[in-house]
């Protein structure tokens, strides 16, 4: 019997690439996107097959042919999709926020996440599972922090909306939400006094780690999850 296959929309750095590595380790092949230069990912890990694609999640085109490259390769649809792509900009007031900066947000973080969201719908296979990142500070109202979480909570609404619609097919949708994580996302920008506090946010003192959240992602692909659909799972270390 072939290896189940997952789809990683943004698969490279930080939570995503933590993702790809779970989810080979959990036995699955895996696919994951990137926006230009290919990274230095090996072929296979352990036993399962890894390959990269170039993907612009703005494009719904480029999203559409990803999952058809996929089917091609791996010789099957996948199985599992994990809606990771995104991006932040500088934080900062609503009143002082440039609408530019709130339009590209938009773009990537709404829109994009559509464009995946809506594919992964029409192609993973009856039985499967979709997961999409969002954070879990939709539900911390933070200074600075409105436009960014904003787009998450569409994403958000999006997943309640899907596992309402999918759950014909056996398809279990849900959302990952974490807390502050140790990304290049996270640190950019970002002064020690910023990220001391945001390590305060939590009980323990300290923010997560990609390999955590990966792994709540690889249980929630797993069928050990079979009873868990249209959640908001948030991995944040009791900050909420």
């Amino acid at each position: 019997m072939s290896k189940q296959i997952a789809l990683v929309f943004g698969g490279t750095r930080g939570i995503g690439a933590a993702c790809v590595h779970k989810l080979a380790e959990a036995g699955y092949d895996v696919a994951y996107t990137y926006v230009s230069s290919a990274p230095n990912l090996p072929a296979n890990m352990g036993g399962s097959r890894i390959k990269g694609y170039a993907v612009d999640i703005c494009d719904s085109a480029q999203v559409a042919q990803a999952f058809a490259d996929v089917a091609r390769d791996f010789g099957a649809a996948p199985s599992c999709v994990v809606a990771n792509a995104g991006i932040n900009v500088p934080p900062g007031p609503v009143a002082q926020f440039k609408p530019e900066a709130f339009r590209q947000l938009v773009e990537v973080n709404i829109v994009g996440a559509f464009n995946v969201l809506s594919a992964a719908a029409q192609h993973v296979l009856d039985g499967g599972n979709i997961i999409a990142l969002t954070t879990s500070m939709v539900r911390v109202g933070i200074p600075g922090g409105g436009p960014y979480t904003a787009t998450k909570a569409a994403v958000e609404s999006l997943v309640r909306s899907m596992a309402k619609e999918l759950a014909g097919r056996g398809v279990r949708v849900n959302a990952v939400a974490p807390g502050p994580v140790d990304t290049d996302l996270f640190r950019a920008g970002k002064t020690d006094e910023a990220k001391a506090k945001a390590a305060g946010m939590s009980p323990f003192n300290r923010i997560g780690t990609p390999d955590e959240i990966a792994e709540v992602v690889s249980f929630l692909a797993s069928g050990k999850a079979s009873w868990i659909h249209g959640q908001v799972i948030q991995p944040n270390g009791g900050m909420i």
